[in-house]
């Protein structure tokens, strides 16, 4: 008889002991409408390659009369990554930009020395009840970009390349999987693939990045013998190639990571630097309204907090 809280390894497998470095159980913050999951940063885990900030969105219904609003706000030194599974978001930001990004896309908005921007409900969706489910990701940026002119990019669901085999279909937002590269272009080796698996079907999973994680959407998952659940992030020890198993029902999960960064970044609010001294830069220009202003949304911004 074993003990182990799942099957049985086959003969031959690597353990979940041999595979997973963490296991990450998100907290959750309820804002009311909907819940947000916040999985990096941890106390267990910082980054995982460039991904410093991994928050899941829902799934939620916002009834009619609720909308998403949430005003503009200053970034610095990461690229945000949105990337929707349902539902639609106006973004806006300093440099002029206006793009409604939907189910499928991505939009890559990339601060270096500072971007402002807000995120809300389309107008032609208000006044009825919308769904809304998606994941928002921060990418560090590399000390060589750091200081950057900011950037938008908007990739659309159909230029991304997807990928299927027996039990599971996909889709490379960022990096290159299966052969695939995404026109989505970073400034550091960065892994973010969008995958489903059948039920007891496999996908192996390549050495290939430095770092690599998984954070279930929807369904299970075994690794090494173990099953595991939707919204549990796992990190897997480097260097190791292995397969990814659907449980009983079908699983829906992103996979992620890549390059180590070169330096330690420190984080506070929505500002990420490879400097403190630079992030009390950037709240004193915050404060003092030093930084651009989003065309179209000039009106309301959320205050540098207090703490």
């Amino acid at each position: 008889m074993s003990f182990f809280p799942g099957e049985d390894p086959e003969p031959g497998d690597a353990t979940a002991v041999d595979l997973i470095e963490q296991l990450i159980i998100p907290r959750t913050t309820d804002l009311g409408d909907f819940e947000v999951r916040r999985a990096l940063p941890s106390s267990k885990r910082r980054l995982v390659g460039p991904f410093i900030f991994f928050d899941r969105m829902g799934p939620a219904i916002l009834r009619a009369g609720k909308a998403v609003d949430v005003r503009p706000h200053p970034h610095i030194g990461l690229s945000t990554v949105t990337y929707l599974f349902d539902g639609e978001m106006t973004h806006r930001d300093s440099l002029g930009t206006g793009m409604v990004i939907k189910p499928g896309d991505v939009n890559l908005m990339t601060a270096g020395r500072g971007i402002v921007h807000s995120e809300r409900t389309p107008e032609n969706q208000r006044g009825k009840d919308l769904s809304l489910s998606g994941l928002q990701t921060w990418l560090a940026l590399p000390d060589s970009h750091e200081e950057m002119d900011p950037a938008f990019l908007h990739a659309e669901a159909e230029n991304l390349p997807d990928f299927s085999d027996d039990g599971y279909y996909g889709k490379v937002v960022i990096g290159g999987f299966m052969g695939l590269k995404s026109p989505v272009k970073v400034p550091t080796d960065t892994l973010y693939v969008d995958l489903h698996i059948a039920p007891q079907k496999r996908c192996t999973f390549p050495a290939g990045a430095e770092e690599r994680a998984a954070y279930i959407l929807s369904g299970s998952l075994v690794v090494g013998g173990v099953t595991y659940e939707a919204d549990q992030l796992l990190v897997f020890k480097p260097g190791e190639t292995f397969d990814l198993v659907g449980g009983n029902e079908p699983c829906h999960l992103m996979l992620f990571g890549g390059e180590t960064m070169a330096s330690k970044r420190y984080i506070w609010w929505n500002f990420v630097s490879s400097s403190k001294e630079r992030i009390e830069q950037a709240k004193e220009e915050w404060r003092t309204g030093k930084f651009d202003i989003v065309p179209g949304d000039e009106e309301e911004f959320i205050p540098l907090p207090a703490n």
